[in-house]
């Protein structure tokens, strides 16, 4: 896994479902225990292994630090001993493109598992200081229907200066950044509850699952916000079986290519359910 978070998240599902084997996790500063039957790792804790795995499933395989690192592409490799999966929900033309010239095969899941749509994103146009109105009006919204909610900040000051406007009108809140002392704590406490509304920066895009999650994207114009970003973020709404829907709110000054193309290639990959 790309991410602390996430593995750590994953670990735990795992260890749920496979009771009678031994599931381990290392990530940076948790790594007394190296042996397990099934090992959830961030990419760099692959150097600790050297022809050990008979299977390696590598998820995000387009997401920081593994893209593009030489490196840890031969940590994976060197790690290796049988078979591998390399997995991405938004897979670049450029690594389509070499997985197809190595001879490798290629499988799309355009379907959730649940085989509902996915959640199509809204496009909220305003200037910068009605974002704010619209956010605490919003999330005042969701609060009354119990919805927890994701704001997404593009930047580490601009997350803080959000929780700080939305904490004097909204109680019951948070915010977590890559520099964010108890951060995955605080996700956890979100999680159980203990808070009704998370602004986070782009550490919680992607392995993140909350039961009945709403998203709102703040600046969703920003360059920091590509297609895929976009798409990763968005796929935060709906992952559960029994809550399968949700609002995805792309809150912004002005439409961007991006955002226009992000919101087509969900609807793109919606046609598929409707198609079957």
């Amino acid at each position: 896994m790309p991410r602390r978070d996430v593995a750590i998240e994953l670990h735990n599902r795992l260890k749920e479902i496979f009771k009678y084997n031994k599931v381990i996790c290392l990530y940076g500063g948790h790594t007394k225990d190296k042996e397990g039957d099934i090992v959830v790792l961030t990419t760099h804790q692959l150097y600790r292994y050297r022809q050990y795995f008979s299977l390696i499933i590598l998820d995000e395989i387009d997401a920081f630090p593994f893209k593009d690192d030489p490196i840890l592409h031969s940590m994976f490799f060197q790690a290796l001993c049988g078979h591998y999966v390399m997995m991405s929900a938004t897979p670049s033309k450029e690594v389509i493109t070499h997985f197809k010239e190595e001879n490798k095969e290629i499988l799309r899941l355009e379907i959730r598992f649940h085989r509902h749509p996915l959640p199509v994103p809204k496009i909220v146009n305003r200037n910068k200081l009605l974002q704010y109105l619209y956010l605490i009006r919003k999330i005042k919204q969701f609060k009354k229907q119990n919805k927890p909610v994701f704001i997404f900040s593009p930047t580490i000051e601009l997350c803080e200066k959000i929780y700080k406007v939305l904490s004097i009108f909204i109680r019951g809140g948070n915010f977590v950044h890559s520099k964010r002392n108890r951060r995955s704590e605080i996700i956890e406490e979100f999680r159980n509850k203990m808070y009704s509304f998370l602004v986070t920066t782009s550490v919680l895009e992607r392995g993140v699952t909350v039961k009945d999650l709403q998203v709102i994207i703040c600046q969703s114009d920003h360059k920091i916000y590509e297609k895929g970003t976009l798409i990763q973020i968005a796929g935060r709404v709906g992952r559960k079986k029994d809550a399968p829907s949700g609002e995805v709110i792309y809150l912004c000054e002005k439409v961007t290519t991006d955002m226009a193309d992000s919101i087509k290639e969900i609807m793109k990959n919606n046609e598929a359910l409707e198609n079957e």
